[in-house]
C-alpha cells in the first residue's frame, strides 16, 4: 500500500501515477488517496478529460461505484489555471489526456503541489498509451496496479478489446473490455485473427 513521504523544510511536490490494466483499481486507488488527504485536511482538485461521460460529467467514479466529484477539462493547460491554493491535484484516466499532460504536471510539481494521476499504461493492441509513458518516466512514485485474468486466474496486464472496433479510444465497460494475462491476452489476439481470414497470426 502506498504511504505518503513525509518531507521537512521546504514544501515539496511531486508526481505519482498510478497505472494498470481495465479493471484492476486504478481510480478506486486513485479516490483513497485523494480522500485520505481530504482528512488531512489538504485542499484537493481532481480533474478528468472531458471526453469520458461514463458516469456523468462530475464524476470520477470506480469500476466498485466509488465516487468523488471533478472537474471535466479538454485540456491538459487547465490544471495550472484550477489549481491556485491547492495542495493536492488528482487526474484520472490520464491516457485520454494531451501529449502536454506530463509537463502541465511537472509545473504543477514545481509550485509545491502533490499530483496524483491515474491511467492505463497500455491501449487495447498492448502499446504505450497517449501520455502515459512520458509520465510514467518524470514521476518520483510509480504503483501498478493489476486485475485478475478471468481465463487463468493468473495477474492480468493488459486490456483486451471484445468488440471488432480499431479505433484506439473507444470508451467501454465489461460489455467492451475484459483484462487479461500476457499469455490470455496474445492467445485471444491469434484466435481473433483467425477468425478474421488473416494469415500468420
Amino acid at each position: 500500500m502506498f504511504l505518503e513521504p513525509h518531507f521537512k523544510g521546504q514544501r515539496s511536490g511531486w508526481i505519482e501515477v498510478i497505472c494498470g490494466s481495465m479493471f484492476s483499481g486504478k481510480t478506486e486507488e486513485l479516490i483513497r488517496r485523494l480522500k485520505r488527504s481530504k482528512i488531512a485536511n489538504q485542499r484537493v482538485e481532481i480533474f478528468k478529460p472531458g471526453i469520458d461521460k461514463r458516469y456523468g460529467e462530475e464524476k470520477v467514479v470506480s469500476h466498485d461505484a466509488n465516487y468523488i466529484l471533478s472537474t471535466p477539462i479538454d485540456h491538459s493547460s487547465r490544471l495550472l489555471q484550477l489549481s491556485e491554493g491547492v495542495d493536492v491535484v488528482g487526474v484520472d484516466e490520464a491516457q485520454f489526456f494531451d501529449e502536454d499532460l506530463p509537463e502541465n504536471c511537472q509545473r504543477l510539481a514545481l509550485r509545491g503541489i502533490r499530483v496524483i494521476v491515474a491511467g492505463l499504461d497500455m491501449d487495447f493492441r498492448g502499446l504505450p498509451f497517449g501520455p502515459m509513458p512520458n509520465l510514467l518516466a518524470v514521476a518520483e512514485y510509480i504503483t501498478k496496479v493489476h486485475a485478475i485474468c478471468p481465463h487463468c486466474g493468473n495477474l492480468a496486464t493488459h486490456s483486451y478489446r471484445l468488440v471488432q472496433e480499431e479505433a484506439t479510444i473507444l470508451l467501454g465497460e465489461k460489455d467492451r473490455y475484459e483484462p487479461r494475462c500476457r499469455t490470455c491476452y496474445h492467445m485471444g489476439n491469434i484466435l481473433d485473427l483467425r477468425l478474421r481470414g488473416v494469415e500468420g497470426g
